[in-house]
């Protein structure tokens, strides 16, 4: 600053003059001045979403405050976290917009200039008159957005699973670094801030920032966004994390539904709304069933009886007052999806109840009414109001009204009907009090149109009927939005790909998207995001480096999924392609006073392609002009630079160039003196380059010194420091020859830095420059390579499967790590991700250390050393059990000789052939093996076998213990007891079912080492079971039938095989799950079989009727009207016999008519018989027709029958029907056919009698007659009861037969007792 000086002069009270000096700069501070501004604020224009920045500078004195405004409003950084961000530096006052949006939507394309001024409070313009508003400032405690917090490690791209739990951290540096001030952070998921809960748990300390998830669901993917309040500001950084699904319930099921939320809360209804999963390999979604828990429980009850299509569903019939959560589940054919999350707790309230409430301000107190109070004693409700459908869909229609005013103090409810078209009204919700203003209704026609009126109702009795509502009528479901368009999927990262695609034309309510995706060649997507995405734009991350995928994307709305869309064209995941980064490194190799030899490292970031130029530039030191070194492109990192002046300091730089085009150029190296090399002792090494990094080793590899000195080269020494530290080791203490070697006994996740000197006759030599830090740290998924034997060939092979590859990667195959020429004895093949180096015929000469690297990867290699001291393997060590029970461990190498020596050592113990133990080998084959006759517990431990081949030497060892030992010994078990029972009579096939053809359930078995003595047994449940035919077991097989297969045949079956040598015993227990097996392979006999169905009428009505070979009430049968299934009730019943299936409707009307059908579930095949009950326009009814010639009993029977063993019994009846009916007799719902003992006659198609000669009490039973034409018919039933001589006479109202004399009935029903042929006893 420039100082004015000035003098002055002062006369004292006493005339004297005082001589002074002062500075006017110093006086010009202390006067006051008015606020002003230096530099103004300017117009922007300005792209929306992007930064824009607000400068001014001010003067004053004193110091003016600044504050800026907004519409009037004060900015508020804090109001708005990372959006606004305030700074005063050396008088520059600024304001920096992040993320500006326009307040009205406009396209990206569109520009727009900032209307919005930001005045400065210390200086607003009035007229032409600076007007001061002066704010002081008062002193507040220290705020978290004081600090200084730079973030440092950072949560990357995350992924989790259903039911698991993740944090997501990031670590800090704060300044100061207050433990009762910690930062200000706050977590958004989605742009939405998260609140601390038992489903997000949030901590700052320690240094770190922390949000641990711990009951991982879909709802919980999405972007997280970190944001940290600082000084200047907000520092934020933002992932991603994805939730897979969880195993599902059944194979094939649907993943969890997601976001359950209530809407429209009444007091005994709400509206349950949810997202659907996605669905990529399973079968498609049929529906949702609704659960609801009241809050503090932990039982869930199942809202709706059938699955409902939409993700909407009103549930009704709560209970006032009380506190809800709710969950849904996906149903597909396979099954049932594990629940969603619950939903927030929702009370049921209703919402009129603080609408009816009015306030008043009496000073004090505020007064309270409600409008019951303001409408006098009103005892009947007035009608509801405003009657209309609030949701319309195919599965349910929604009605909504207005509540009655006045209204009543008396409890309200409300009674709703309907009519359709020019019918009776009638009442829907007789069983229901409903007191909310809402009312689903479900049961509506298709294609009928409807009107609703509705009645308030109170104790006094009902208000009129409202004003009927508009017609309303069911809608189809077609409410999936369109296909997205075009899918792009361009490069991103080496992990991930950016894909884009095209809204669909018809959005419908859209949801967002699911992205799916595969690799190319397979057949199975894979969803790569479980949440619906609400953006076009999508990066899909976690896919493998260098694979080639391709993706598909689906919209998503309340009607569940749209058709997918067009396949992307395939693409590799690669870095996007950019240009290289900057290489860096110059150093100086050589100089010979008129040139120098320089090198200098590669970019770090290739920019997506190889390097494969590189632009070199140099200048005076003292100039500012750069000249170009090289016109055409070189592609090594080794340059001479010519035409240099001697003494002279020159600066370079070095620009790297790709297939995108040429990089930004390097740093100037230091300047460099152009001055001759003299010294005796090299140069330095260069290019110092990494492999093989392991946790606790790496190689290290550098290039030989450009530079020699006096004499050659002879070796090197390499030192290493850890990164930080400037003290340097020696790693090898004698000079290596080559120019590598192996760093063994690093720290894991130590970095350090080494450097290389180089050594001749003359000396030790100039360091080379320091290597880049590396970290002591394995790639993830790091392999080795493999040596093996090809199973074809026999060659000998060295295989790599790399962990990480690119669309550029090679695999560079070293022999002590230089470059492999060509040689006839190998050859390397690569395929996908492995490469294989194969030697033909290997000799001495191929023994040796072979690495390989995979080029344009983060240092993807491995080493593996052929020795002529090992003996190669074909397979290690293994273990086999045989029949007895024995255990054989083996190995085969490739080749043996016949002086090969070996032994094996169990538990650190070497084991001999001997009692126990066979040891032998096979010098052809290869194979050494130890054969184990004992194999016990303490079998448990670790076996080696160490072979000695010549020079040749190798091991090879196994470890049983835990759980893979337990499975051997439980297998040897086995076998040993398999082979003691196989001494004797023995099952060679356990107990397994067949069904035959006319549905008979067959337990079979197989039996082995049998003889004429052997005996065989049935039972069930202990108790013995004698077929009818005495099992065969000569035969091999045996076989029990079980006729007319049903629920009470469940049990234990048990087979039982004995003679002198032994007993072996089969056990079937026809339980669970091989009682569904039994049943459905019936199912699929008798699907096959049924016939069509046929219609029936009865005296209650008409019966559908489905005749097949056999028929019980376990199989899966389903009966449909309309593509509804049918549950049975009093109007439909459902049944069956042995020989058919059917399903009556009672009092048949017109709502009747329609599609009916059967289904017969398999578990496979669904067998599916119709019939279309249309009447063609005619009323569907028994008429007096159908009933005047249906067939029928006219002569009735009696309903019990008591007799005598020994005597007859003749059931005799008459019946009529046009045409003439057939007559069929059953006994216990098998058909009865005519025998010598029951004899069956049927005279003049009109008399029917059933004659059983000496009845026996096997003749027991109920017996039935049907009788039956087209046009219908009657089944009667009858139960006969033999009891034997001497016995009491059961107590039976029906008529008894005392004498020995025949019984008979007549065709009236009335009893007649035949003339005695023997004297009554």
């Amino acid at each position: 600053m420039i100082q004015i000086e000035a003098y002055y002069v002062v006369r004292t009270q006493g005339n004297n003059l005082v001589f002074g000096k002062i500075f006017l700069t110093d006086l010009l501070e202390e006067i006051p001045k008015m606020p002003d501004f230096l530099v103004a604020l300017r117009p922007h224009t300005v792209w929306e979403k992007t930064p824009v920045k607000l400068f001014c500078t001010v003067q004053g004195n004193p110091r003016p405050i600044v504050k800026w405004y907004k519409g009037g409003v004060p900015v508020d950084p804090l109001s708005a976290p990372g959006k606004y961000k305030i700074e005063s530096k050396y008088g520059v006052h600024s304001l920096i917009i992040s993320r500006y949006v326009v307040p009205v939507t406009k396209s990206k394309s569109t520009i727009f200039t900032e209307r919005s001024k930001f005045p400065i409070l210390c200086c607003a313009l009035n007229g032409s008159v600076h007007e001061l508003k002066l704010i002081l400032p008062h002193l507040t405690e220290i705020h978290p957005s004081k600090l200084e917090v730079t973030l440092l490690d950072r949560f990357p791209v995350s992924f989790g699973v259903e039911g698991g739990s993740i944090s997501l951290v990031c670590t800090m540096v704060v300044v100061p670094d207050l433990p009762n001030v910690p930062p200000l952070a706050q977590w958004y998921r989605d742009d939405k801030m998260l609140k601390p809960g038992k489903l997000a748990e949030m901590s700052v300390c320690g240094g770190a920032a922390r949000l641990t998830l711990p009951h991982l669901a879909k709802d919980d993917e999405g972007l997280y966004t970190l944001r940290i309040f600082t000084k200047d500001g907000t520092a934020e950084h933002s992932a991603y994390l994805f939730v897979s699904d969880a195993a599902p319930s059944a194979a094939g099921a649907p993943g969890a539904p997601m976001s359950v939320k209530a809407y429209d809360i009444n007091s005994d209804y709400v509206l349950v709304a949810w997202k659907p999963p996605n669905t990529v390999n399973e079968a498609p979604i049929t529906g949702y069933f609704v659960d609801r828990c009241e809050a503090g429980a932990d039982t869930w009850v199942q809202c709706n009886d059938a699955p409902v299509k939409v993700c909407k569903y009103p549930v009704h019939g709560l209970s006032v007052g009380r506190s809800y959560h709710f969950r849904v589940r996906a149903v597909n054919s396979a099954g049932i999806s594990r629940p969603s999350r619950k939903s927030d707790k929702v009370t049921a309230l209703d919402p009129a109840e603080s609408e009816r409430l009015q306030g008043t301000d009496e000073g004090k107190y505020d007064i309270v009414i409600k409008d019951d109070d303001l409408e006098g004693y009103v005892t009947i409700p007035g009608e509801p109001t405003d009657v209309h459908a609030s949701e319309i869909f195919r599965s349910y229609v929604v009605l909504s009204w207005r509540p009655p005013s006045p209204r009543g103090r008396a409890p309200l409810w409300y009674v709703i009907e309907k009519v359709s078209g020019t019918g009776a009204w009638q009442r829907i919700n007789t069983a229901v009090k409903l007191h909310s203003p809402r009312y689903p209704v479900f049961d509506l026609q298709d294609g009928q149109k409807y009107q609703f009126r509705v009645y308030s109702v109170n104790m006094y009795g009902s208000s009129e009927a409202s004003v009927p509502s508009e017609p309303i009528q069911k809608v189809d479901e077609d409410g999936a939005p369109s296909a997205p368009g075009q899918v792009v999927a361009t490069r991103n990262t080496k992990s991930s790909v950016f894909v884009q695609w095209e809204a669909p034309k018809h959005l419908k309510n859209l949801m967002g998207y699911y992205i799916d995706g595969r690799v190319v060649g397979s057949k199975e997507w894979f969803p790569c995001n479980h949440k619906p995405f609400k953006h076009t734009r999508f990066v899909v991350h976690g896919l493998i480096p260098g694979e080639t995928y391709t993706f598909r994307v689906q919209a998503v709305n309340i009607f569940g999924l749209s058709e997918e869309s067009q396949e992307s064209s395939p693409i590799a995941v690669e870095s996007a392609l950019a240009t290289p980064s900057a290489p860096y490194g110059i150093t100086m190799l050589s100089c010979d006073g008129s040139s120098m030899t320089v090198a200098w490292k590669s970019p770090k970031h290739c920019g997506g392609s190889k390097v494969n130029a590189y632009y070199i530039d140099k200048r005076d030191a003292d100039t500012l002009v750069w000249k170009e070194v090289n016109l055409a492109a070189i592609t090594e990192r080794v340059c001479t630079v010519d035409n240099l002046t001697e003494g002279v300091f020159y600066e370079l730089k070095v620009q790297a160039g790709n297939m995108a085009g040429v990089g930004v150029p390097s740093a100037p190296s230091a300047p460099m003196k152009c001055e001759a090399w003299t010294m005796d002792e090299p140069g330095p090494a260069y290019d110092l380059s990494f492999s093989e990094i392991r946790s606790h080793s790496l190689v290290i590899q550098w290039k030989a010194p450009v530079y020699t000195g006096a004499s050659a080269v002879s070796g090197y020494f390499v030192d290493m420091t850890k990164k930080g530290s400037s003290e340097f080791v020696t790693l090898n203490q004698e000079a290596v020859s080559h120019r590598y070697l192996q760093v063994t006994g690093l720290e894991e996740g130590e970095t350090y830095v080494f450097r290389v000197r180089s050594v001749n006759a003359n000396g030790v030599g100039k360091p080379s420059q320091l290597s880049e830090p590396v970290c002591a740290k394995a790639l993830p998924g790091t392999t080795e390579i493999v040596a093996g034997v090809d199973e074809e060939t026999g060659d000998i092979f060295l295989s790599l499967e790399a962990c990480e590859i690119c669309e550029t990667s090679k695999f560079v195959w070293s022999k002590n790590y230089k470059p492999i020429g060509d040689c006839p004895r190998v050859s390397v093949t690569a395929k996908g991700r492995t490469s294989r180096l194969t030697f033909t015929n290997p000799d001495k000469d191929d023994l040796g250390r072979y690495s390989v690297v995979v080029t344009d990867t983060d240092g993807v290699s491995s080493s593996h050393t052929l020795t002529e001291d090992v003996v190669p393997l074909k397979h290690g060590l293994n273990y086999e059990i045989l029949e007895k029970g024995h255990v054989r461990f083996w190995l085969q190498a490739v080749k043996l000789s016949p002086s090969v020596s070996y032994r094996f050592i169990v538990n650190d113990k070497e084991v001999t052939s001997g009692e126990g133990h066979k040891i032998s080998h096979d010098v052809a084959s290869g194979v050494i093996q130890m054969t184990v006759d004992h194999f016990t517990r303490a079998s448990e431990g670790t076996y080696t076998v160490q072979i000695h081949d010549g020079k040749a030497k190798t091991q090879s060892s196994l470890v049983l213990v835990g759980d893979v030992f337990k499975a051997a010994l439980k297998e040897a078990e086995f076998q040993r007891k398999e082979h003691i029972r196989k001494q004797g009579p023995h099952f060679s096939e356990y107990l397994y079912f067949t069904v035959t053809d006319d549905c008979t359930v067959m337990l079979a078995c197989k039996v082995a080492n049998v003889k004429k003595e052997t005996v065989f047994h049935w039972y069930k449940e202990d108790d013995e079971i004698v077929p009818e035919s005495p099992p065969n077991v000569m035969s091999g097989a045996c076989a029990l039938p079980i006729p007319l297969f049903s629920r009470k045949d469940q049990g234990v079956y048990k087979a039982t095989l004995s003679d002198d040598r032994g007993k072996d015993t089969s056990v079937f227990d026809i339980s669970g799950q091989v009682f569904d097996d039994i049943i459905n392979a019936i199912a699929q006999i008798a699907g096959a079989s049924a016939s069509d169905l046929v219609l029936q009428c009865t005296p209650e009505g008409i019966r559908l009727q489905c005749y097949m070979n056999y028929y019980t009430e376990e199989m899966k049968t389903v009966w449909k009207h309309k593509e509804s299934k049918i549950a049975s009730s009093e109007k439909m019943r459902i049944g069956g016999t042995a020989e058919m299936a059917w399903m009556q409707i009672c009092d048949p009307s017109d709502k009747e008519k329609g599609h009916y059908s059967i289904e017969i579930s398999d578990g496979v095949k669904t067998h599916t018989r119709t019939f279309d009950l249309s009447g063609q326009g005619k009323k569907i009814t028994s008429t007096s027709t159908v009933h005047l010639y249906r067939g029928r009993v006219v002569g009735g029977l009696p309903d019990v029958v008591t007799i005598m063993e020994e005597k007859s019994l003749s059931l005799t009846c008459t019946v009529w029907g046009e045409p003439t009916p057939e007559v069929t007799w059953f006994k216990n719902e098998q058909e009865v056919a005519s025998t010598e003992h029951t004899k069956i006659t049927f005279d003049g198609g009109k008399f029917a009698s059933l004659v059983i000669n000496k009845v026996t009490p096997e003749d027991s039973g109920k017996y039935s007659i049907n009788v039956r034409n087209k046009y219908g018919g009657e089944f009667v039933e009858i139960t006969v009861s033999v009891y034997r001589r001497g016995e009491q006479i059961p107590d039976s109202s029906a008529f008894t037969c005392y004498s020995a004399d025949d019984c008979a009935f007549d065709t009236s029903g009335e009893k007649v007792k035949k003339k005695k042929k023997t004297q009554e006893k």
